[in-house]
């Protein structure tokens, strides 16, 4: 029976750490929004693309000292031709345009929005923060204690220990991270026997309007899929749940103008008027 609900327990820890992955409580330290053109003009370097469209060119500045991988893997397949005849297959008025799929190259719209690369990388939201130690008093830490060393622990297999299992019920049972404050972090490493450290995160950037960020299934899951985002000020629900690798520098009036297409029930633009990546120019 006890192995039973072990197993019901770890179930209900996978589906409740689902809405937490990638999601960051009040408590994490971000940049504030009025500084986010300052620390945009501090990175080192950025890299110049125009997107051609069948409605005009977009501009965009990228940052690869903020999202290298992103950045990286953008250019390469831009340059590779990637993105070419691929077409912006989801457009939402006020809220984003979205586009990088080849399965847009085909006459099959049903698969729309569901190809890449045929790979995935890791999302680059957040740099390394200071290290938590001691009390777990606040959200983050909790949600921090919770992902970095609960679930590892309880998905290890061995027969969970005694107060580590009723804090576990306890959180299943609230649905929330309360239960996991009031130890210490060592507490918690001295019963799991998992010791590495644990660090706060700082978001990186906010995704913010005319920004360009990766678009994905879920944390980790990036490919070649991206969107640009045409709310103001920008979208702090998706903040850190989407990598921001640049911004449009000119050409938001054609990005406004391919939101604004008249679409399907699937926020897929009608065939007759889709809008066209005809090709990505850089100059690094």
């Amino acid at each position: 029976m006890t192995r039973l609900y072990t197993k019901l327990a770890i179930a209900a820890i996978l589906a409740f750490s689902l809405s937490l992955l990638n999601c960051q409580t009040n408590q994490t330290e971000k940049q504030e929004p009025g500084n986010q053109e300052k620390s945009m003009q501090e990175t080192p370097k950025t890299v110049k693309a125009v997107m051609a469209t069948t409605y005009g060119n977009i501009e965009l500045e990228l940052w690869p000292g903020i999202a290298p991988k992103t950045v990286e893997n953008f250019v390469k397949l831009g340059k590779e031709g990637f993105y070419d005849k691929t077409y912006f297959h989801r457009v939402i008025p006020d809220f984003m345009i979205q586009g990088g799929d080849p399965n847009t190259k085909d006459s099959d719209r049903s698969n729309d929005g569901m190809g890449g690369p045929g790979y995935k990388f890791e999302d680059e939201c957040y740099t390394q923060g200071e290290q938590i130690t001691g009390m777990v008093s606040d959200e983050e830490a909790a949600n921090l204690v919770w992902t970095k060393i609960i679930v590892p622990y309880m998905q290890s297999g061995q027969s969970p220990q005694a107060e580590i299992f009723e804090i576990v019920k306890k959180v299943q049972e609230t649905q929330s991270l309360d239960p996991v404050m009031g130890h210490t972090v060592e507490w918690y490493q001295d019963r799991t026997g998992l010791r590495d450290p644990v660090y706060r995160q700082i978001l990186k950037e906010h995704v913010l309007y005319s920004y360009i960020c990766m678009a994905n299934s879920g944390p980790n899951t990036n490919g070649s899929q991206f969107f640009i985002v045409t709310h103001k000020p920008g979208t702090p629900h998706l903040d850190g749940k989407h990598t921001v690798f640049g911004k449009v520098v000119n050409g938001m009036d054609v990005v406004h103008r391919i939101e604004n297409l008249p679409r399907d029930i699937k926020d897929n633009p009608n065939p007759e008027n889709q809008a066209f990546i005809n090709g990505i120019s850089f100059l690094e």
